[in-house]
């Protein structure tokens, strides 16, 4: 077994999640998003934050002004984003060169061309006038008092047509005086084995080195250790991979990664057991959903199911984990399904302070979700719903209301300047009085949720904050047309936490009631409420 490498003694984590990664389709970022994201990245530990190309659109520039009195770094540096001058004109004659200067930052990245066919064909000028755009501009901002890192875009694909040139423009680079010379695999079709050949390659000129790795034949992180193997020692990457088509180096998984694996300290215990948190929080910014199996980080990261898992967890839960969780930030969680056994059920229970050990107890709760999970029901989505059960079946259920009935009517559409085309009639006892109320809203579903909310409110004041934040139907049965089974999923939250219920049947409306009012007994079950 070969050993780890040595960590370099610099070594720099270089985030450009406000710049590539606001690339991604989907991602739309303001300036507000991206000085919010930026102190997110910050308590990460990263070492440098590429804020955006000052001076190619109007907020980035703003971003870099507004930065200077509204950002406190404490961890990471701001690095403006530009290119190498235009040809033929000089580098102090070039606005956008000036623009990186106005930006005020210590540290600029430039992109450079360093694939022969990108020279002649994009940039329309020559070899040797390229590696002089090269050249001059880092030595320019050099005398400007700049450190510089340089980007050589297609770098690989450029070394696959012409070495000698990609190389070339590693060295001048670096002879101007580049700090860091990063090679770049900006169509991201390399592979492991590859790069760390033409990375090897690279390092006899000298320079020191670091690489950006796109993430299209899915090996992102595999190609940045790689070259970090073969010797860099500076790593490009955006938070949960964000970036054009396939996304870039997925820097939370590389972290973690040479954090855990490597044994290399390149954040602190702290804010390693924050990259959770931070990834999460970054993704509510961007306004992308999390990706459950996101390594490290995502909600089913550390995840299980099986029923054989769980009996050896209970014993050692390090013989079904690579790490442990919470150093990460994390949780380790048990789902509950048709798969999973006595052992399974009794850590979950466990989770929400629920002793088990009552073996037959145990058994028939494990039986009466394998009949559940037979009718259509998921508890591994639901985890509200699934300690409601439980809570139900070893009697530490006390109900904070009971229904009476509903009922719903549903027009065929709003009248011209409404809203509410749906009626809902709700009867329940709360509190040892009984309420009936009727409930308006946009649909029978969001009729029925303003039903509860009245119904409830005059004793438990709380609810009036729980917001159903989603909604999911799926049928289960679909070659039954409209009497199949289906089952809803309600997400919902009090603005603090949140929480998942399931409902089940062949009307749609009964599935959701189920859902819904199971989101509202959580609620109040999971916080004992103060009666008003």
């Amino acid at each position: 077994m070969s050993p780890m490498p040595v960590m370099p003694e610099v070594f720099h984590l270089y985030d450009t999640t406000l710049r590539d990664g606001a690339q991604q389709e989907g991602i739309t970022l303001t300036v507000e998003d991206k000085l919010r994201i930026a102190g997110y990245l910050d308590r990460l530990g990263v070492n440098f934050i590429e804020g955006g190309w000052p001076g190619a659109n109007p907020s980035d520039t703003e971003f870099f002004t507004r930065a200077r009195t509204e950002l406190n770094l404490c961890n990471a540096e701001l690095v403006a984003f530009g290119a190498t001058r235009k040809a033929g004109i000089g580098a102090a004659e070039d606005p956008q060169v000036q623009a990186l200067l106005d930006a005020g930052t210590r540290h600029i990245c430039l992109v450079a061309k360093s694939h022969d066919a990108h020279v002649l064909e994009a940039l329309r000028t020559t070899l040797e006038e390229n590696l002089a755009m090269v050249s001059d501009t880092v030595a320019y901002l050099v005398s400007r008092r700049r450190r510089v890192f340089v980007d050589c875009e297609h770098f690989f694909d450029g070394f696959d047509s012409d070495p000698g040139y990609a190389l070339e423009v590693v060295r001048v680079a670096a002879e101007a005086g580049a700090e860091v010379v990063v090679l770049c695999d900006t169509n991201g079709g390399m592979l492991p084995s590859r790069m760390a050949d033409i990375v090897s390659a690279a390092a006899q000129i000298g320079a020191d080195l670091g690489v950006h790795c796109h993430n299209d034949t899915g090996c992102a992180v595999a190609n940045t250790l790689a070259a970090i193997d073969a010797g860099v020692m500076h790593v490009q990457g955006t938070v949960n991979g964000y970036g054009e088509r396939t996304g870039n180096m997925d820097l939370t998984t590389l972290i973690a990664n040479l954090q855990m694996k490597y044994d290399w300290p390149v954040v602190t215990a702290r804010q390693l057991a924050g990259l959770t948190h931070g990834s999460h929080a970054i993704a509510e910014i961007a306004n992308q959903p999390h990706l459950p199996r996101q390594p490290y980080v995502g909600a089913s990261s550390f995840a299980h199911k099986a029923g054989l898992h769980a009996s050896a967890i209970q014993v050692n839960a390090d013989l079904y984990q690579h790490i442990a969780p919470e150093l990460v930030g994390n949780d380790m969680r048990m789902l509950i399904s048709n798969m999973s056994g006595r052992a399974s059920v009794q850590m979950k229970a466990a989770q929400f302070g629920l002793n088990l050990d009552d073996q037959e107890l145990a058994s028939e709760i494990t039986r009466t979700i394998k009949d559940r999970e037979a009718q259509g029901y998921s508890y591994e989505a639901a985890d509200a719903s699934f300690e409601l059960l439980v809570r139900s079946m070893t009697g530490a259920l006390t109900l904070p209301f009971k229904l009476i009935n509903w009922r719903v009517h549903t027009s065929n559409g709003p009248t011209v300047g409404e809203t509410d085309n749906s009626e809902a009639t709700l009867k329940l006892m709360a509190g040892g009085e009984r309420y009936g109320v009727i409930g308006e809203g946009n649909g029978p579903v969001n009729a029925l949720g303003d039903a509860l909310v009245r119904a409830l409110t005059p004793v438990y004041p709380q609810v009036a904050d729980y917001q159903l934040t989603d909604y999911r139907v799926r049928i289960l049965d679909e070659g039954r047309g409209t009497d199949a089974i289906v089952r809803v999923l309600i997400d919902t939250s009090d603005g603090e936490h949140g929480w998942t219920t399931v409902g089940v049947g062949t009307n749609v409306i009964e599935a959701s009631w189920e859902a819904l009012s199971d989101a509202y007994l959580y609620g109040l079950v999971r916080v004992p409420a103060v009666v008003g």
